[in-house]
């Protein structure tokens, strides 16, 4: 019959409320209990999630390789009175345009279709926390991506101008970089909403070309055949009203009465159902 020793004297195995009972405490009880993670570090993960998989490396790479060719093709092709500022940015932020939001359905979908929620909800089981870091890193990639479809924009119509022996023409206000960086916020946080709500890679790109080139078509030719849809469109048609930034900064009010709609009816109500789903959602 074996003997349970009670150790005594200073050891860490007798002292706090486990000596007081007279019991004995395994030194392990002593170790504090880690703190969370900073949120700082769970954006670090999240952001270099994005650019370190093989997918996100080209998608970044592709979209500074497409970046380069509209440059290239604006001062190869396009006419001397178009050689503009303007030209450089519409061709460079197209394909940026298109692309970023796919790295925010990635950024959401990998963690259910490669199955890293396993690991990301095991080290980190507070999810909100973990697709708020995913929400700042898509929001970060969005601008940072527009700030390089500006400088290289300039660089553009700088190599541009000079070749054709004109003077560079500044055309794009602060203003109107203003409302394109935001067009492309919201692009951005569609594929971040599609992503949460499908948590399917497949699935959720294919919504995003959906809604992005096939609604588009489909809801002019309906606005031009039926002039009561036309009067609502600006109401009801997200992809209506988030096109109008690219064409400049609004100053009326009832345009932002209508993007606040259209972005709550197509972005936020089902963002929101997306993440209650998501948090509760068993990662198999």
């Amino acid at each position: 019959m074996s003997t349970l020793t009670t150790h005594t004297g200073d050891s860490p195995a007798t002292t706090g409320a486990g000596a007081e009972r007279g019991g004995f405490v395994p030194a392990y009880a002593a170790r504090p209990a880690p703190g969370p993670i900073p949120f700082a570090r769970l954006l670090k993960v999240e952001l270099r999630k994005m650019f370190d998989t093989r997918s996100g490396l080209w998608l970044m790479a592709s979209i500074g390789i497409l970046a380069a060719l509209a440059s290239a093709a604006v001062v190869l092709w396009a006419p001397d009175d178009q050689v503009t500022y303007e030209t450089f940015a519409a061709a460079v932020g197209f394909p940026m345009a298109v692309l970023l939001p796919v790295i925010a359905v990635l950024a959401v979908t990998s963690e259910w279709s490669q199955r890293n929620g396993l690991t990301t909800f095991t080290l980190v089981p507070h999810r909100g926390r973990v697709v708020a870091a995913k929400a700042v890193g898509a929001l970060l990639v969005a601008v940072g991506g527009m700030l390089v479809a500006a400088a290289v924009g300039v660089l553009g119509n700088l190599v541009g101008s000079a070749l054709n022996g004109t003077d560079a023409i500044w055309d794009v206000s602060v203003s109107d970089f203003a409302a394109i960086v935001l067009a492309n916020v919201l692009g951005v946080f569609l594929g971040f909403m599609l992503g949460a709500v499908l948590r399917s890679s497949p699935a959720a790109l294919v919504g995003y070309l959906v809604i992005s080139f096939v609604l588009v078509p489909l809801t002019m030719a309906l606005a031009a055949a039926q002039e009561w849809f036309a009067d609502i469109q600006p109401w009801v048609d997200w992809n209506f009203t988030q096109g109008r930034l690219f064409e400049g900064l609004p100053t009326d009010g009832e345009y932002w009465a209508q993007l606040g709609v259209t972005t709550t009816v197509w972005l936020l109500l089902p963002l929101a159902g997306g993440l209650w789903r998501l948090v509760r959602a068993e990662v198999k």
